[in-house]
């Protein structure tokens, strides 16, 4: 089986080919990090029309290395959500109308769950069940991946998400739009000692990241945020904050559903810090899988990947498909 996967949830227009050995044939992602970068953050309906404008290049890029190109696809994979409305309408709408022309068969696919079995991509081997935080500009979770069509929420975030967050406290800090690289980049010169920033432990795995962007804003009151030291400093505790919050909450998930393997998913775990303190943190007691970076920022490889298992599992979709910017099910 191979797959043609579509991606426009949200500011990456991408797509990819992938096999049903987990082999990635092709993965190209079209950033839009730069134009959405003078406003803070995204704005929708520039990134609906640049998805528009992008999608039929990016498509025919991922396919170059098929022989035969579309004819070399056994079916098509895209995200319906969740994700902004009109980007996921995009990609939805593009990726029916190219099955109704080719005669290919098309599967709509959960985007977290694409996140999640990135995982496949970086260990085929790897088999539920598993513990996965899956940590994103929209969704800071943990989940309890016991089978493909058996995934419990175990836990999930209150208010903002962990990369919600790190856009945020970037912003404070007069760092550049996507944050969570930013502050990435800066806090490795930095003292994370230097300022104690709380840990927002919830109980029931829940996380609530509020109140520490608060703690930070109140912190910058009486500091010179122009000082490049400061900056460092106050980003290197902010980070080490963020991450001991979220490998406490995994610990604890991952002990109370007795799992021996644990998962970290989405774009902020390309975070160095947290791929590092989870390896450290699990070494011994359970095995550790992590996708590389360029598997964790949104890109259409994994949403081939979810395709794979979904059309695996239920067979591919008969009828419509409807963008679902509130999709919350992980099951794939």
């Amino acid at each position: 089986m191979r797959l043609l996967a579509i991606e426009t949830s949200c500011d990456e227009t991408a797509a990819a080919v992938v096999e049903s050995d987990w082999t990635v044939r092709s993965s190209v992602v079209a950033s839009q990090a730069q134009a959405h970068a003078r406003y803070g953050g995204v704005v929708p309906e520039l990134a609906a029309r640049m998805h528009l404008e992008r999608l039929g290049g990016v498509v025919e890029q991922a396919l170059e290395p098929i022989a035969g190109g579309l004819r070399g696809v056994d079916g098509i994979a895209v995200t319906r959500g969740p994700g902004l409305v009109g980007c996921l309408a995009v990609g939805v709408s593009y990726a029916q109308g190219l099955a109704l022309a080719t005669g290919l068969p098309l599967v709509g696919v959960n985007h977290m769950t694409g996140h999640v079995l990135a995982a496949k991509l970086a260990e085929p081997d790897l088999e539920p069940p598993f513990v996965a935080l899956v940590v994103s500009g929209g969704h800071t979770d943990l989940i309890h991946y016991r089978a493909d069509d058996d995934v419990a929420l175990m836990g999930a975030t209150r208010d903002d998400a962990a990369g919600e967050a790190f856009d945020k406290v970037a912003r404070m800090l007069g760092l550049a739009y996507p944050g969570g690289p930013e502050i990435d980049r800066v806090a490795r010169s930095g003292d994370p000692g230097r300022y104690r920033l709380p840990r927002p432990l919830l109980p029931d795995f829940n996380f609530s990241f509020s109140g520490l962007k608060t703690a930070v804003l109140y912190l910058l009151r009486g500091l010179d945020p122009t000082d490049p030291k400061v900056v460092a400093d106050v980003a290197a505790g902010f980070r080490l904050a963020v991450v001991e919050t979220l490998v406490a909450q995994l610990e604890a998930a991952a002990e109370s559903a007795g799992a021996s393997q644990v998962v970290v998913a989405g774009g902020v775990a390309s975070n160095g810090l947290l791929r590092e303190t989870v390896r450290e943190r699990f070494a011994k007691v359970a095995r550790v899988v992590i996708p590389a970076p360029s598997l964790c920022t949104d890109n259409a490889a994994m949403i081939g990947a979810a395709g794979l298992v979904r059309s695996g599992r239920r067979g591919f979709d008969r009828g419509p498909l409807d963008a679902e910017p509130g999709l919350r099910a992980y099951a794939a």
